[in-house]
């Protein structure tokens, strides 16, 4: 086992002014209002930002009569990891914190690797405050790690989203469709700032090797900020641009919002229809916000499609009125009666889930499912799509209610959820049917997840301070 890297305080030079729980009070602020006696989770790594972040939080919810839970995500990416998460633990035992350390098991990927790590690192995260039913979820991230990110967008080509970089607040929504606050309140601050604030207290921190690996893009794009500060690029004018760029956003949102009421009808069986004469008048950026809300929330996705595939078929559908079927996001896109009917593309829906009584869940992303504790079957229960197969089984069970099934536009039945067991179709909810008695208690409730700007109809991200 190899020992953690560790950086005493005792190094931090003494002219760096420290943060007090009062300029935490200043930077939490905008990210309120707060429930009394408020409980926050916060993701503490090990490193300085984590950890000082970590420290200001317990004595900021302490004044409120609330209390922290600290969460080490252990990545078993290094040999050393797992000693650091103890060591993490041991430092906040002494100063009476409460520790979590979540283990990320499994197979790692051979690339990729600070993707997979991110995600899985936030879904643990997520997960472990959905359980704990902890609404706020605290992370270290910093003005040069804001910096960062606008350098890597802009080396992508991104837009005004990209450039927007981290937002202050951001709703994430977990597996089982609950929503958790994800707050960032050190967007706006140094890291040496955060280094002093540890050396005011006398906390050592741990200095993760891999930060320096100019192996992956981001060190090397972050080491590449001082070479811009010699033409005026720095790290402040940088997290400036993120604040101007996620205040655009926020006003794109809320015109993409408003446009959204107006010409789109999300259906609760998962498909969308958008009024194409009128969407199609509205500013070109905001319609294709508008399009994009839809193709994300539609088909499932966090994020939206790539903006220059869905450039394309926006300038293509304000031209004219699309003649057939287009493919983007998960969605097929198709002309519907003089609107245009944005359903799931059936073979692209996730694969079938196995599903026990008293279960709930999250299905394709965009369905929460459960069957009832009450509910019985015959052997196992497999919720999927209803499939062509399906759609014949109830054309022939459904005779007597054929308006049922013509409710739902032919295009979208396919990706329909469906309940079923060794019997055959147990329940399809949107289409009213329910094989007696054991389809009664199956539920799939369309959640519309949407991107990190929020569902469809409201924005949910705050700009950084």
């Amino acid at each position: 086992m190899i020992s953690p890297r560790i950086v005493s305080p005792e190094n931090v030079p003494g002219d760096t002014l420290p943060l007090t729980i009062d300029d935490f009070s200043k930077l939490m602020a905008p990210a309120g209002p707060f429930e009394p006696a408020p409980h926050l989770a916060i993701a503490v790594s090990g490193g300085a930002d984590s950890l000082a972040l970590c420290l200001l939080a317990n004595g900021w919810v302490r004044r409120r009569k609330g209390r922290v839970v600290a969460l080490t995500v252990e990545h078993g990416l290094r040999p050393e990891s797992a000693a650091e998460a103890r060591q993490v633990g041991r430092w906040l035992k002494a100063r009476n914190i409460s520790h979590r350390i979540l283990p990320w098991c499994g197979n790692k990927p051979t690339s990729g690797i600070q993707a997979a790590a991110r995600a899985a690192r936030m879904s643990r995260l997520t997960d472990w405050c959905a359980r704990h039913h902890v609404l706020h979820l605290l992370t270290g991230h910093q003005i040069e790690d804001q910096a960062a990110t606008v350098i890597l967008r802009l080396s992508a080509g991104s837009g005004c989203d990209g450039l927007a970089a981290m937002p202050l607040v951001q709703d994430v929504r977990t597996p089982d469709g609950l929503g958790i606050r994800l707050i960032r309140p050190l967007l706006s601050v140094p890291e040496d700032r955060l280094k002093a604030t540890l050396g005011r207290r006398s906390q050592a921190w741990i200095d993760d090797p891999s930060n320096h690996d100019r192996g992956y893009a981001r060190t090397r794009l972050a080491a590449s900020i001082d070479a811009f500060g010699n033409e005026g690029i720095s790290v402040e004018r940088l997290a400036r641009v993120a604040r101007r760029a996620g205040s655009d956003r926020a006003a794109l949102d809320w015109s993409a919002c408003v446009l959204l009421s107006k010409v789109a009808i999300l259906h609760p069986a998962g498909f969308a229809t958008l009024d194409w004469a009128t969407w199609r008048t509205a500013p070109e950026s905001v319609s294709l916000r508008a399009l994009i809300r839809l193709l994300t929330v539609v088909g499932g996705h966090t994020f939206g499609p790539r903006l220059e595939r869905t450039e394309r078929l926006s300038a293509e559908l304000r031209i004219s009125y699309p003649a057939r079927a287009a493919t983007l996001g998960g969605c097929r896109i198709m002309p519907q009666q003089g609107k245009v009917l944005i359903c799931r593309e059936p073979g692209l829906v996730e694969p079938d889930l196995k599903i026990n009584p008293g279960d709930r869940g999250l299905w394709d992303n965009r369905f929460q499912i459960r069957l009832a504790r009450r509910a019985k079957t015959h052997g196992e229960c497999i919720l999927g799509k209803l499939g062509l197969e399906g759609i014949a089984f109830f054309r022939r069970v459904m005779a007597d209610r054929g308006q049922v099934l013509e409710s739902i536009p032919s295009p979208a039945r396919p990706a329909l959820p469906a309940f079923r067991d060794l019997d055959g179709l147990l329940a399809v909810p949107h289409l009213k049917y329910v094989r007696e008695p054991g389809g009664k208690g199956c539920e799939a409730q369309y959640i519309g997840t949407g991107n990190r700007s929020g569902g469809v109809f409201g924005p949910i991200v705050r700009a950084g301070l």
